[in-house]
């Protein structure tokens, strides 16, 4: 009985060791974890800031660029309307020149800067959100017209099409997701490969089965995608509407919401990135999940 006694004795021990040294072990992993994260948060922001001061500097030499452009134009228009005072042999003797270097200016104004921030994959990212993944089922699914919300977003950004440019047919998608949270974690995707343009994210439960939503309704948290003359575009439904700085997701846009932090993000699935936030948010209202798309 007495060895029985020593080695439950003697196992207990060497437990109260094993479970010391694991969680020992186990610390130093996570240690590891975040010092791994805190290397790459402080790369990630310090390339946005780099990124940052070459697009402000492109869009200063751009700027300055035009301003010395149009003050040589006004110059030559100055020019023009002096010589229209003068004799029509004077007059053709110099317009030739004059409209050469009105049209050398113009053949080499500036381009437009598209600032694109990059976004960088974070590690780990994505398994962390799936662990909340949840089901939606559509519901008030239906075929609809352009929604205002949507509309009133292209207006600004496409140009009035020539009278003999032919209507792209789309089919246009509105559904909304068949509960509303109220409370927790969760995490949905969307895959947007097939869509052109589209509409995600969360509203108010009061919005569900409508689609008057304009610019200006609140209620909305939503990543809208729109293509404009030659390029697509991101924006998120704050008031007013923000533009976000990074590159088009091409696959699954994951959308993930936290009632009691009050913040409803969205990722780009194949690279493991976040594409924006909405940060520090006050739900008044169950929150349901919302789609609009539209397929060429």
């Amino acid at each position: 009985m007495e060895d029985e006694i020593w080695a439950a004795t003697g196992m207990m021990s060497e437990i109260k060791e094993n479970v010391t040294l694991r969680k020992r072990m186990i610390r130093a992993e996570y240690r590891k974890v975040n010092l791994l994260l805190h290397t790459e948060e402080k790369r990630y922001l310090e390339k946005i800031e780099n990124e940052s001061k070459e697009i402000f500097q492109q869009l200063k030499e751009s700027t300055d660029s035009m301003c010395l452009k149009g003050a040589h134009l006004r110059g030559v228009y100055e020019e023009l309307m002096e010589m229209c005072r003068k004799p029509d042999r004077e007059l053709l003797q110099h317009f030739e020149n004059l409209l050469k270097r009105s049209e050398s200016v113009q053949l080499h104004m500036p381009q437009p800067v598209h600032p694109q921030l990059s976004s960088w994959p974070i590690t780990g990212l994505i398994n962390r959100l799936r662990r909340f993944l949840v089901h939606i089922s559509l519901d008030h699914e239906r075929v609809t017209d352009h929604i205002p919300l949507f509309k009133g977003l292209r207006s600004w950004l496409v140009s009035p099409d020539p009278p003999d440019m032919v209507k792209i047919t789309r089919r246009c998608f509105l559904a909304w997701g068949d509960q509303p949270f109220l409370s927790g974690q969760h995490y949905w995707e969307v895959d947007v490969a097939s869509c052109c343009n589209w509409v995600i994210g969360f509203c108010n439960d009061s919005w569900a089965g409508r689609d008057d939503m304009t610019l200006k309704a609140g209620g909305m948290f939503l990543l809208l995608c729109v293509k404009g003359d030659d390029r697509c575009s991101l924006f998120t439904s704050s008031s007013p509407l923000l533009p976000q700085y990074v590159e088009r997701p091409v696959g699954c846009v994951g959308v993930f919401l936290d009632y009691e932090c009050g913040v409803v993000s969205f990722v780009n699935v194949a690279d493991s990135s976040l594409i924006c936030s909405f940060l520090s948010c006050s739900f008044s209202s169950p929150l349901r999940p919302f789609l609009y798309s539209e397929h060429p």
